[in-house]
């Protein structure tokens, strides 16, 4: 989407409210002994409350709310009965349409108490954070997509970190999904530039030891090798007057 006057910047400004406030609610609800399925519900209410719809479930007939991967899912780990534990690597992605507009964050945490066993996703975790920032540095009207994603993975590497080449930023704003792809890698195919009023999403994901997921059984999770970790962290932003304006804050 190219935004052209200030009521639609409004009106994806209130969508990126909603689902950053959102995301961090679903933070603070996750415990140990909580199912997906629980926390999706739970973030099923905080949407109908705010007259808002779930982008996945709407565009995609998605089976939740909101995406909810842990440990080896890498994406689009949908809702079950599966209970989080103390210490596991969790990412919850959140999207959703509110009065047209659409928006799309996520974030990933290890979930509390943590044990020995933490350093390293909490490492993975920085790493992903540091990356997504380090994409959202370069963001302004005529920069060229692939120097964004050279930058991004030039950080997962230095931080030892493998970078998941199947999975990128996208365009956003009145769908879920818009042209273009951002790739989080230098692409040297790719010519595109960043427009003034341009609406994208920027969002490395990175494991532990693997570039490539593949589809699990259910249809919509994607999976790295047994042990794989995965974190990711995204906003949704646009480019207006030359800078980024962040969409996805709280």
């Amino acid at each position: 989407m190219i935004i052209r006057n200030d009521a639609q910047l409004a009106g994806l400004q209130r969508t990126g409210k909603l689902v950053a406030r959102i995301l961090v609610a679903m933070q603070a609800h996750a415990r140990p002994g909580m199912t997906t399925l629980e926390l999706d519900d739970y973030a099923g209410h905080l949407l109908s409350q705010a007259g808002a719809e779930s982008a996945p479930r709407q565009c995609y007939d998605f089976p939740g709310h909101t995406c909810i991967s842990i440990n080896e899912q890498a994406a689009h780990g949908i809702p079950t009965a599966r209970v989080m534990h103390a210490d596991d690597l969790i990412n919850i992605d959140v999207s959703a349409v509110l009065d047209g507009y659409f928006a799309d964050t996520g974030g990933s945490f290890v979930l509390a108490p943590y044990n020995q066993n933490t350093h390293l996703k909490q490492r993975l975790c920085h790493a992903a954070l540091s990356a997504r920032d380090a994409g959202i540095a370069l963001v302004r009207t005529g920069q060229r997509l692939n120097k964004i994603g050279h930058h991004i993975e030039r950080t997962i590497r230095f931080a030892g970190f493998c970078n998941v080449r199947t999975l990128c930023g996208h365009g956003i704003g009145t769908m879920l999904h818009e042209e273009p792809a951002l790739r989080n890698y230098f692409d040297l195919r790719d010519n595109q530039t960043l427009q003034d009023g341009q609406v994208i999403t920027v969002e490395p994901f990175l494991s532990t030891n693997v570039s490539r997921v593949h589809l699990s059984d259910d249809g919509w999770t994607l999976l790295g090798r047994p042990h794989s970790l995965f974190a990711q962290f995204e906003h949704t932003l646009v480019v207006r007057n030359g800078r980024p304006i962040i969409l996805t804050l709280p």
